[in-house]
């Protein structure tokens, strides 16, 4: 099992969380919310307003979101889900534990809260140079106070 940290539209409560839930595309098990150990862009990009991690360390906040543990299938949608590797690239992030739910079978294994854990982020360095500087925000929420409500695919 991997861990991949996701900060938009899959987060719980948004847009695409049911592809995390839906078991046709894999495994994929909540372990805890997080944040990023160092600063990184966040931006709401196009004019589908999607949620966008600009690879850009040292720039912006610690940007929220949550760890999950998924399987090889659910890694592999996910790859395709996001455009990976031409509109995003997984890269491997240092996330700082905020809150752990995750069960393992040995007490040492459970890691601690405001402890970091490498996961796979889904970020960009492909994108038009002007959305370095879009509003950087730190919690992305599709119905938030930006008023930039995501577009989802099956309307576009």
């Amino acid at each position: 099992m991997a861990r991949v940290f996701v900060y938009g539209t899959l987060k719980k409560g948004q847009p695409n969380h049911s592809f995390m839930t839906s078991c046709t595309n894999g495994i994929a098990e909540f372990q805890g919310r997080g944040r990023t150990a160092d600063l990184y862009p966040l931006v709401i990009g196009s004019k589908h307003n999607i949620p966008y991690l600009l690879n850009v360390p040292g720039k912006g906040h610690h940007v929220t979101g949550e760890i999950y543990s998924v399987d090889d299938q659910m890694l592999q949608f996910l790859d395709e889900f996001e455009g990976c590797p031409d509109m995003y690239q997984r890269t491997p992030v240092r996330i700082e534990i905020l809150e752990w739910e995750g069960k393992s079978s040995a007490p040492e294994e459970r890691p601690a809260v405001n402890g970091i854990m490498e996961c796979f982020v889904y970020s960009t360095t492909t994108y038009p140079p002007e959305w370095i500087n879009l509003p950087y925000h730190d919690n992305y929420d599709s119905f938030g106070k930006h008023g930039l409500c995501y577009n989802p695919r099956e309307n576009r």
